[in-house]
């Protein structure tokens, strides 16, 4: 089942008070569809949804923390009734922490993986029910390219993407007969507000240098935004909008050991020099 925007699509983002999750919000505006925008940032998610209906679509703002499933029933729920059925769920809320494993605390590990796998986990579990009654619907997972390569100084992170794309295929697997759509996006660097809202142990820099490599990129959000929902249209599991993200995946899949015994130590070690 692929999704069509030949008619106004009823959508719910997360993580939709700025970055991608607002990138996304404003595209599906383009596509005329109808949205309910949430995060724990509320005054982010109204200043999204005022840029919505600037553009001539209607959209709800609504206070979401996705790692409590008390609020993503509520979330839900919420969408059920404004917009009549949910065809688009894309779970896009995410925070990131960084630093070497045996640096980072217990609490910082329960707080990412609370967020970016749980919030994942509840979305799917709570609106699929509602695209099988309708027998449609799509799901965007945005996990991460390092859910894919597990960089260095990352583990939580990398744990949470891996575990959100080895989600995604299984429900693509499971959804289809239901004629219900899976796509899982991985990007790789652009800007958003993750890294300076991260918690970030060990080296005090690397953030920075992350940044700049965000600051770099030749897709940013907006352009990541388009990519996921051309993607899922096409009917497309994996949505890689970044080269780099897609040729080290390429070079994993052909050689694992050397890519994490030669190849990533040496690439890590260059970046981290520069």
């Amino acid at each position: 089942m692929t999704l069509s925007f030949d008619k106004p699509v009823r959508a719910v983002v997360t993580g939709a008070g700025g970055g991608l999750g607002r990138a996304f919000c404003l595209e599906l505006a383009r596509r005329n569809a109808r949205i309910v925008a949430a995060d724990i940032d509320l005054a982010g998610v109204e200043e999204t949804v005022a840029m919505v209906e600037k553009l001539g679509c209607k959209a709800y703002a609504r206070a979401c923390d996705v790692a409590q499933r008390p609020a993503v029933a509520e979330l839900a729920e919420a969408a059920t009734s404004l917009l009549g059925g949910v065809d688009l769920l894309i779970n896009n809320a995410g925070v990131a922490t960084s630093g070497p494993v045996d640096a980072i605390p217990q609490q910082d590990w329960e707080w990412i993986m609370g967020v970016n796998l749980w919030g994942v986990i509840y979305g799917c579990e709570l609106f699929v029910p509602q695209m099988r009654a309708q027998g449609r619907g799509h799901v965007i997972n945005v996990a991460s390219a390092a859910g894919l390569l597990c960089t260095p100084m990352m583990a939580p992170y990398n744990v949470t993407k891996a575990g959100v794309i080895a989600l995604s295929e299984t429900m693509a697997a499971e959804l289809a007969p239901a004629g219900i759509g899976v796509t899982v996006l991985c990007p790789t660097f652009f800007r958003t507000r993750i890294i300076d809202a991260g918690r970030h142990h060990g080296e005090d820099n690397r953030a920075s240098r992350v940044g700049k490599l965000m600051d770099r990129a030749t897709l940013q959000a907006p352009e990541v935004a388009r990519f996921a929902l051309d993607a899922a249209a096409a009917g497309t599991l994996y949505a890689l909008p970044h080269a780099d993200g897609a040729w080290l995946w390429r070079l994993k899949r052909l050689a694992p050991e050397r890519f994490y015994q030669k190849l990533m130590p040496r690439w890590f070690g260059k970046f981290t020099q520069r």
